[in-house]
């Protein structure tokens, strides 16, 4: 007892008292979502401020007597004459590894109908990486899309945008993406700014149905959220993917879409008074990007090694991708997925445009089997849509063009997939050894078409080694393909593929 008594002395003795200093300021106006507070200066960009009605908001912006608070939630009870406080503290979004598989709102309070409790605060926005502490992108993050995989190729680390007009499969092909990834190693994170609460859902359905929650989380700020909580959720979701990769991990991060990120600042800067620029965004909407997208990085081994990897989305009028915000994308990004409402409408699903779609890490983060059946494709297909355009007006072509278009077909046929269809980089390699050897030369494109998935299973079930030989080191030799190359010659002879093109051609000739 005596031990203790001496203790509880010690405790006592050594106790201080520091007292709690809070500011507090008064409502001065208040119009739709915005409040402007007087009396609480020594504030910060982004802290949080505690109304007496117990709603929160975040500083947008600082004058000299006054403050700009945004609401991030919609809150009838906030009046002029309020008492407001605030809080010291950024917004920050509460994470842990118990975030997988969930679904969220950007200050991480869960909307799946589970409880969920960070044990981390990590702040919405973070300055990106220095350039020390990086390293060069050079390990491939695979879509499972032939198309992008062999010609627009996506390393970890990478920031690649997909834009096009809407209704063209910009959300397909990051969904599928994040699909592919099951048993990679890669955690993903799909972003949803201002979609429609029933296309969330959707999305989260397919993602639960393929299995792909397992290794994904979703934050979510629908068109019924408040401008501020739709500015908040890219920095949330960068935020969360900023935890994995400090411990490591590869992350993706899809941000869909980042036009409505951007509209819902220029609402939010008109309301706040700031000077309208270039289609009445403000003049800083360049760096609202910029400063989201510069965080996606491949982090040297001295920094843990992860990386984040972002495919930004945005959405186009009418093609025009010289508009105001995809350019101001379009610079920051490494490349872009180019999705043309031409192509889609033809039944080239996914629509890629192979002759706007760029990927600057280029090959630098292909797999080597990638590279060597698909040096020539861009080219191939490019004159194909160049002479295709000829072919349009019946006009009398030599065999050498009838050749090189039906080629060009085959090759558009190759890159149609399904939703959800992602391909393995062995049945990528495989489809595409038999183009660049000519084996599809003597097989009707819709025949062709049919019987991939057919082909595919022959292959995977009579040379079993040598796809997963392709899988697991990225690579073939010249025996190897020649095995790839026999299998496919067997399976198009076994099926009746030359008698099929015999029959189209007399059908042709009559």
């Amino acid at each position: 007892m005596i031990g203790i008594s001496e203790h509880i002395k010690k405790q006592i003795e050594s106790y201080s008292f520091k007292p709690l200093v809070y500011r507090y300021g008064t409502v001065t106006g208040v119009s739709d979502g915005v409040v402007w507070v007087d009396g609480l200066s020594g504030r910060v960009f982004g802290e949080l401020i505690e109304f007496d009605s117990g709603a929160y908001g975040m500083v947008m912006e600082l004058m000299e007597n006054r403050i700009g608070v945004v609401l991030l939630d919609s809150d009838d009870r906030v009046g002029i004459g309020d008492v407001v406080r605030g809080s010291g503290i950024v917004c920050e979004i509460p994470l842990s590894d118990g975030i997988i598989g969930r679904v969220v709102d950007p200050v991480g309070r869960p909307l799946d109908g589970r409880p969920y409790e960070g044990k981390v605060l990590m702040p919405c926005e973070r300055p990106a990486p220095d350039l020390v502490s990086r390293r060069s992108v050079d390990t491939p993050l695979e879509t499972g899309i032939i198309a992008v995989d062999s010609m627009v190729p996506i390393g970890r680390g990478q920031r690649e945008l997909i834009v096009g007009d809407r209704q063209t499969g910009k959300t397909t092909i990051a969904v599928d993406t994040i699909i592919n990834q099951k048993g990679k190693g890669v955690i993903c994170v799909y972003c949803a700014i201002g979609q429609k609460a029933s296309t969330v859902a959707n999305v989260i359905n397919r993602l639960r149905e393929s299995g792909a929650m397992e290794h994904t989380f979703v934050v979510v700020s629908s068109a019924s959220d408040s401008p501020a909580m739709q500015y908040l959720a890219p920095y949330s979701a960068c935020s969360a993917a900023e935890y994995f990769m400090d411990k490591g991990c590869d992350v993706l991060v899809v941000y869909d879409d980042l036009s409505k990120h951007a509209v819902a600042y220029r609402t939010l800067s008109l309301l706040l008074h700031r000077a309208p620029g270039r289609e009445a965004y403000p003049g800083d909407v360049f760096y609202l990007h910029s400063r989201l997208l510069e965080r996606a990085a491949c982090m040297s081994k001295e920094k843990g090694g992860g990386s984040i990897t972002a495919l930004p989305i945005i959405e186009t009028m009418d093609g025009n991708i010289s508009a105001y915000i995809p350019t101001n994308v379009i610079s920051i990004t490494d490349g872009q997925i180019y999705l043309e409402s031409e192509l889609f409408h033809n039944g080239v699903r996914p629509a890629v445009n192979t002759g706007l779609s760029v990927s600057r890490v280029g090959r630098a983060a292909q797999p080597g089997a990638m590279k060597k059946v698909s040096g020539s494709l861009r080219i191939a297909l490019a004159r194909y849509r160049e002479m295709s355009v000829f072919a349009r007006f019946g006009a009398d072509l030599d065999p050498a063009t009838k050749a090189l278009l039906d080629r060009g077909e085959k090759l558009t046929g190759l890159f149609v997939q399904k939703n959800g269809n992602t391909y393995s980089l062995s049945e990528e390699t495989a489809l595409l050894t038999g183009f660049s050897k000519g084996l599809y030369d003597a097989v009707p494109t819709e025949y062709l078409r049919e019987k991939i998935p057919d082909m595919l299973k022959y292959l995977r079930d009579n040379i079993a080694p040598v796809m997963s030989e392709i899988d697991r080191t990225g690579d073939f030799d010249a025996h190897m393909e020649q095995t790839l190359s026999n299998a496919i010659e067997e399976f198009l002879s076994q099926n009746g593929g030359a008698e099929n093109n015999k029959e189209a051609d007399k059908e042709t000739d009559k």
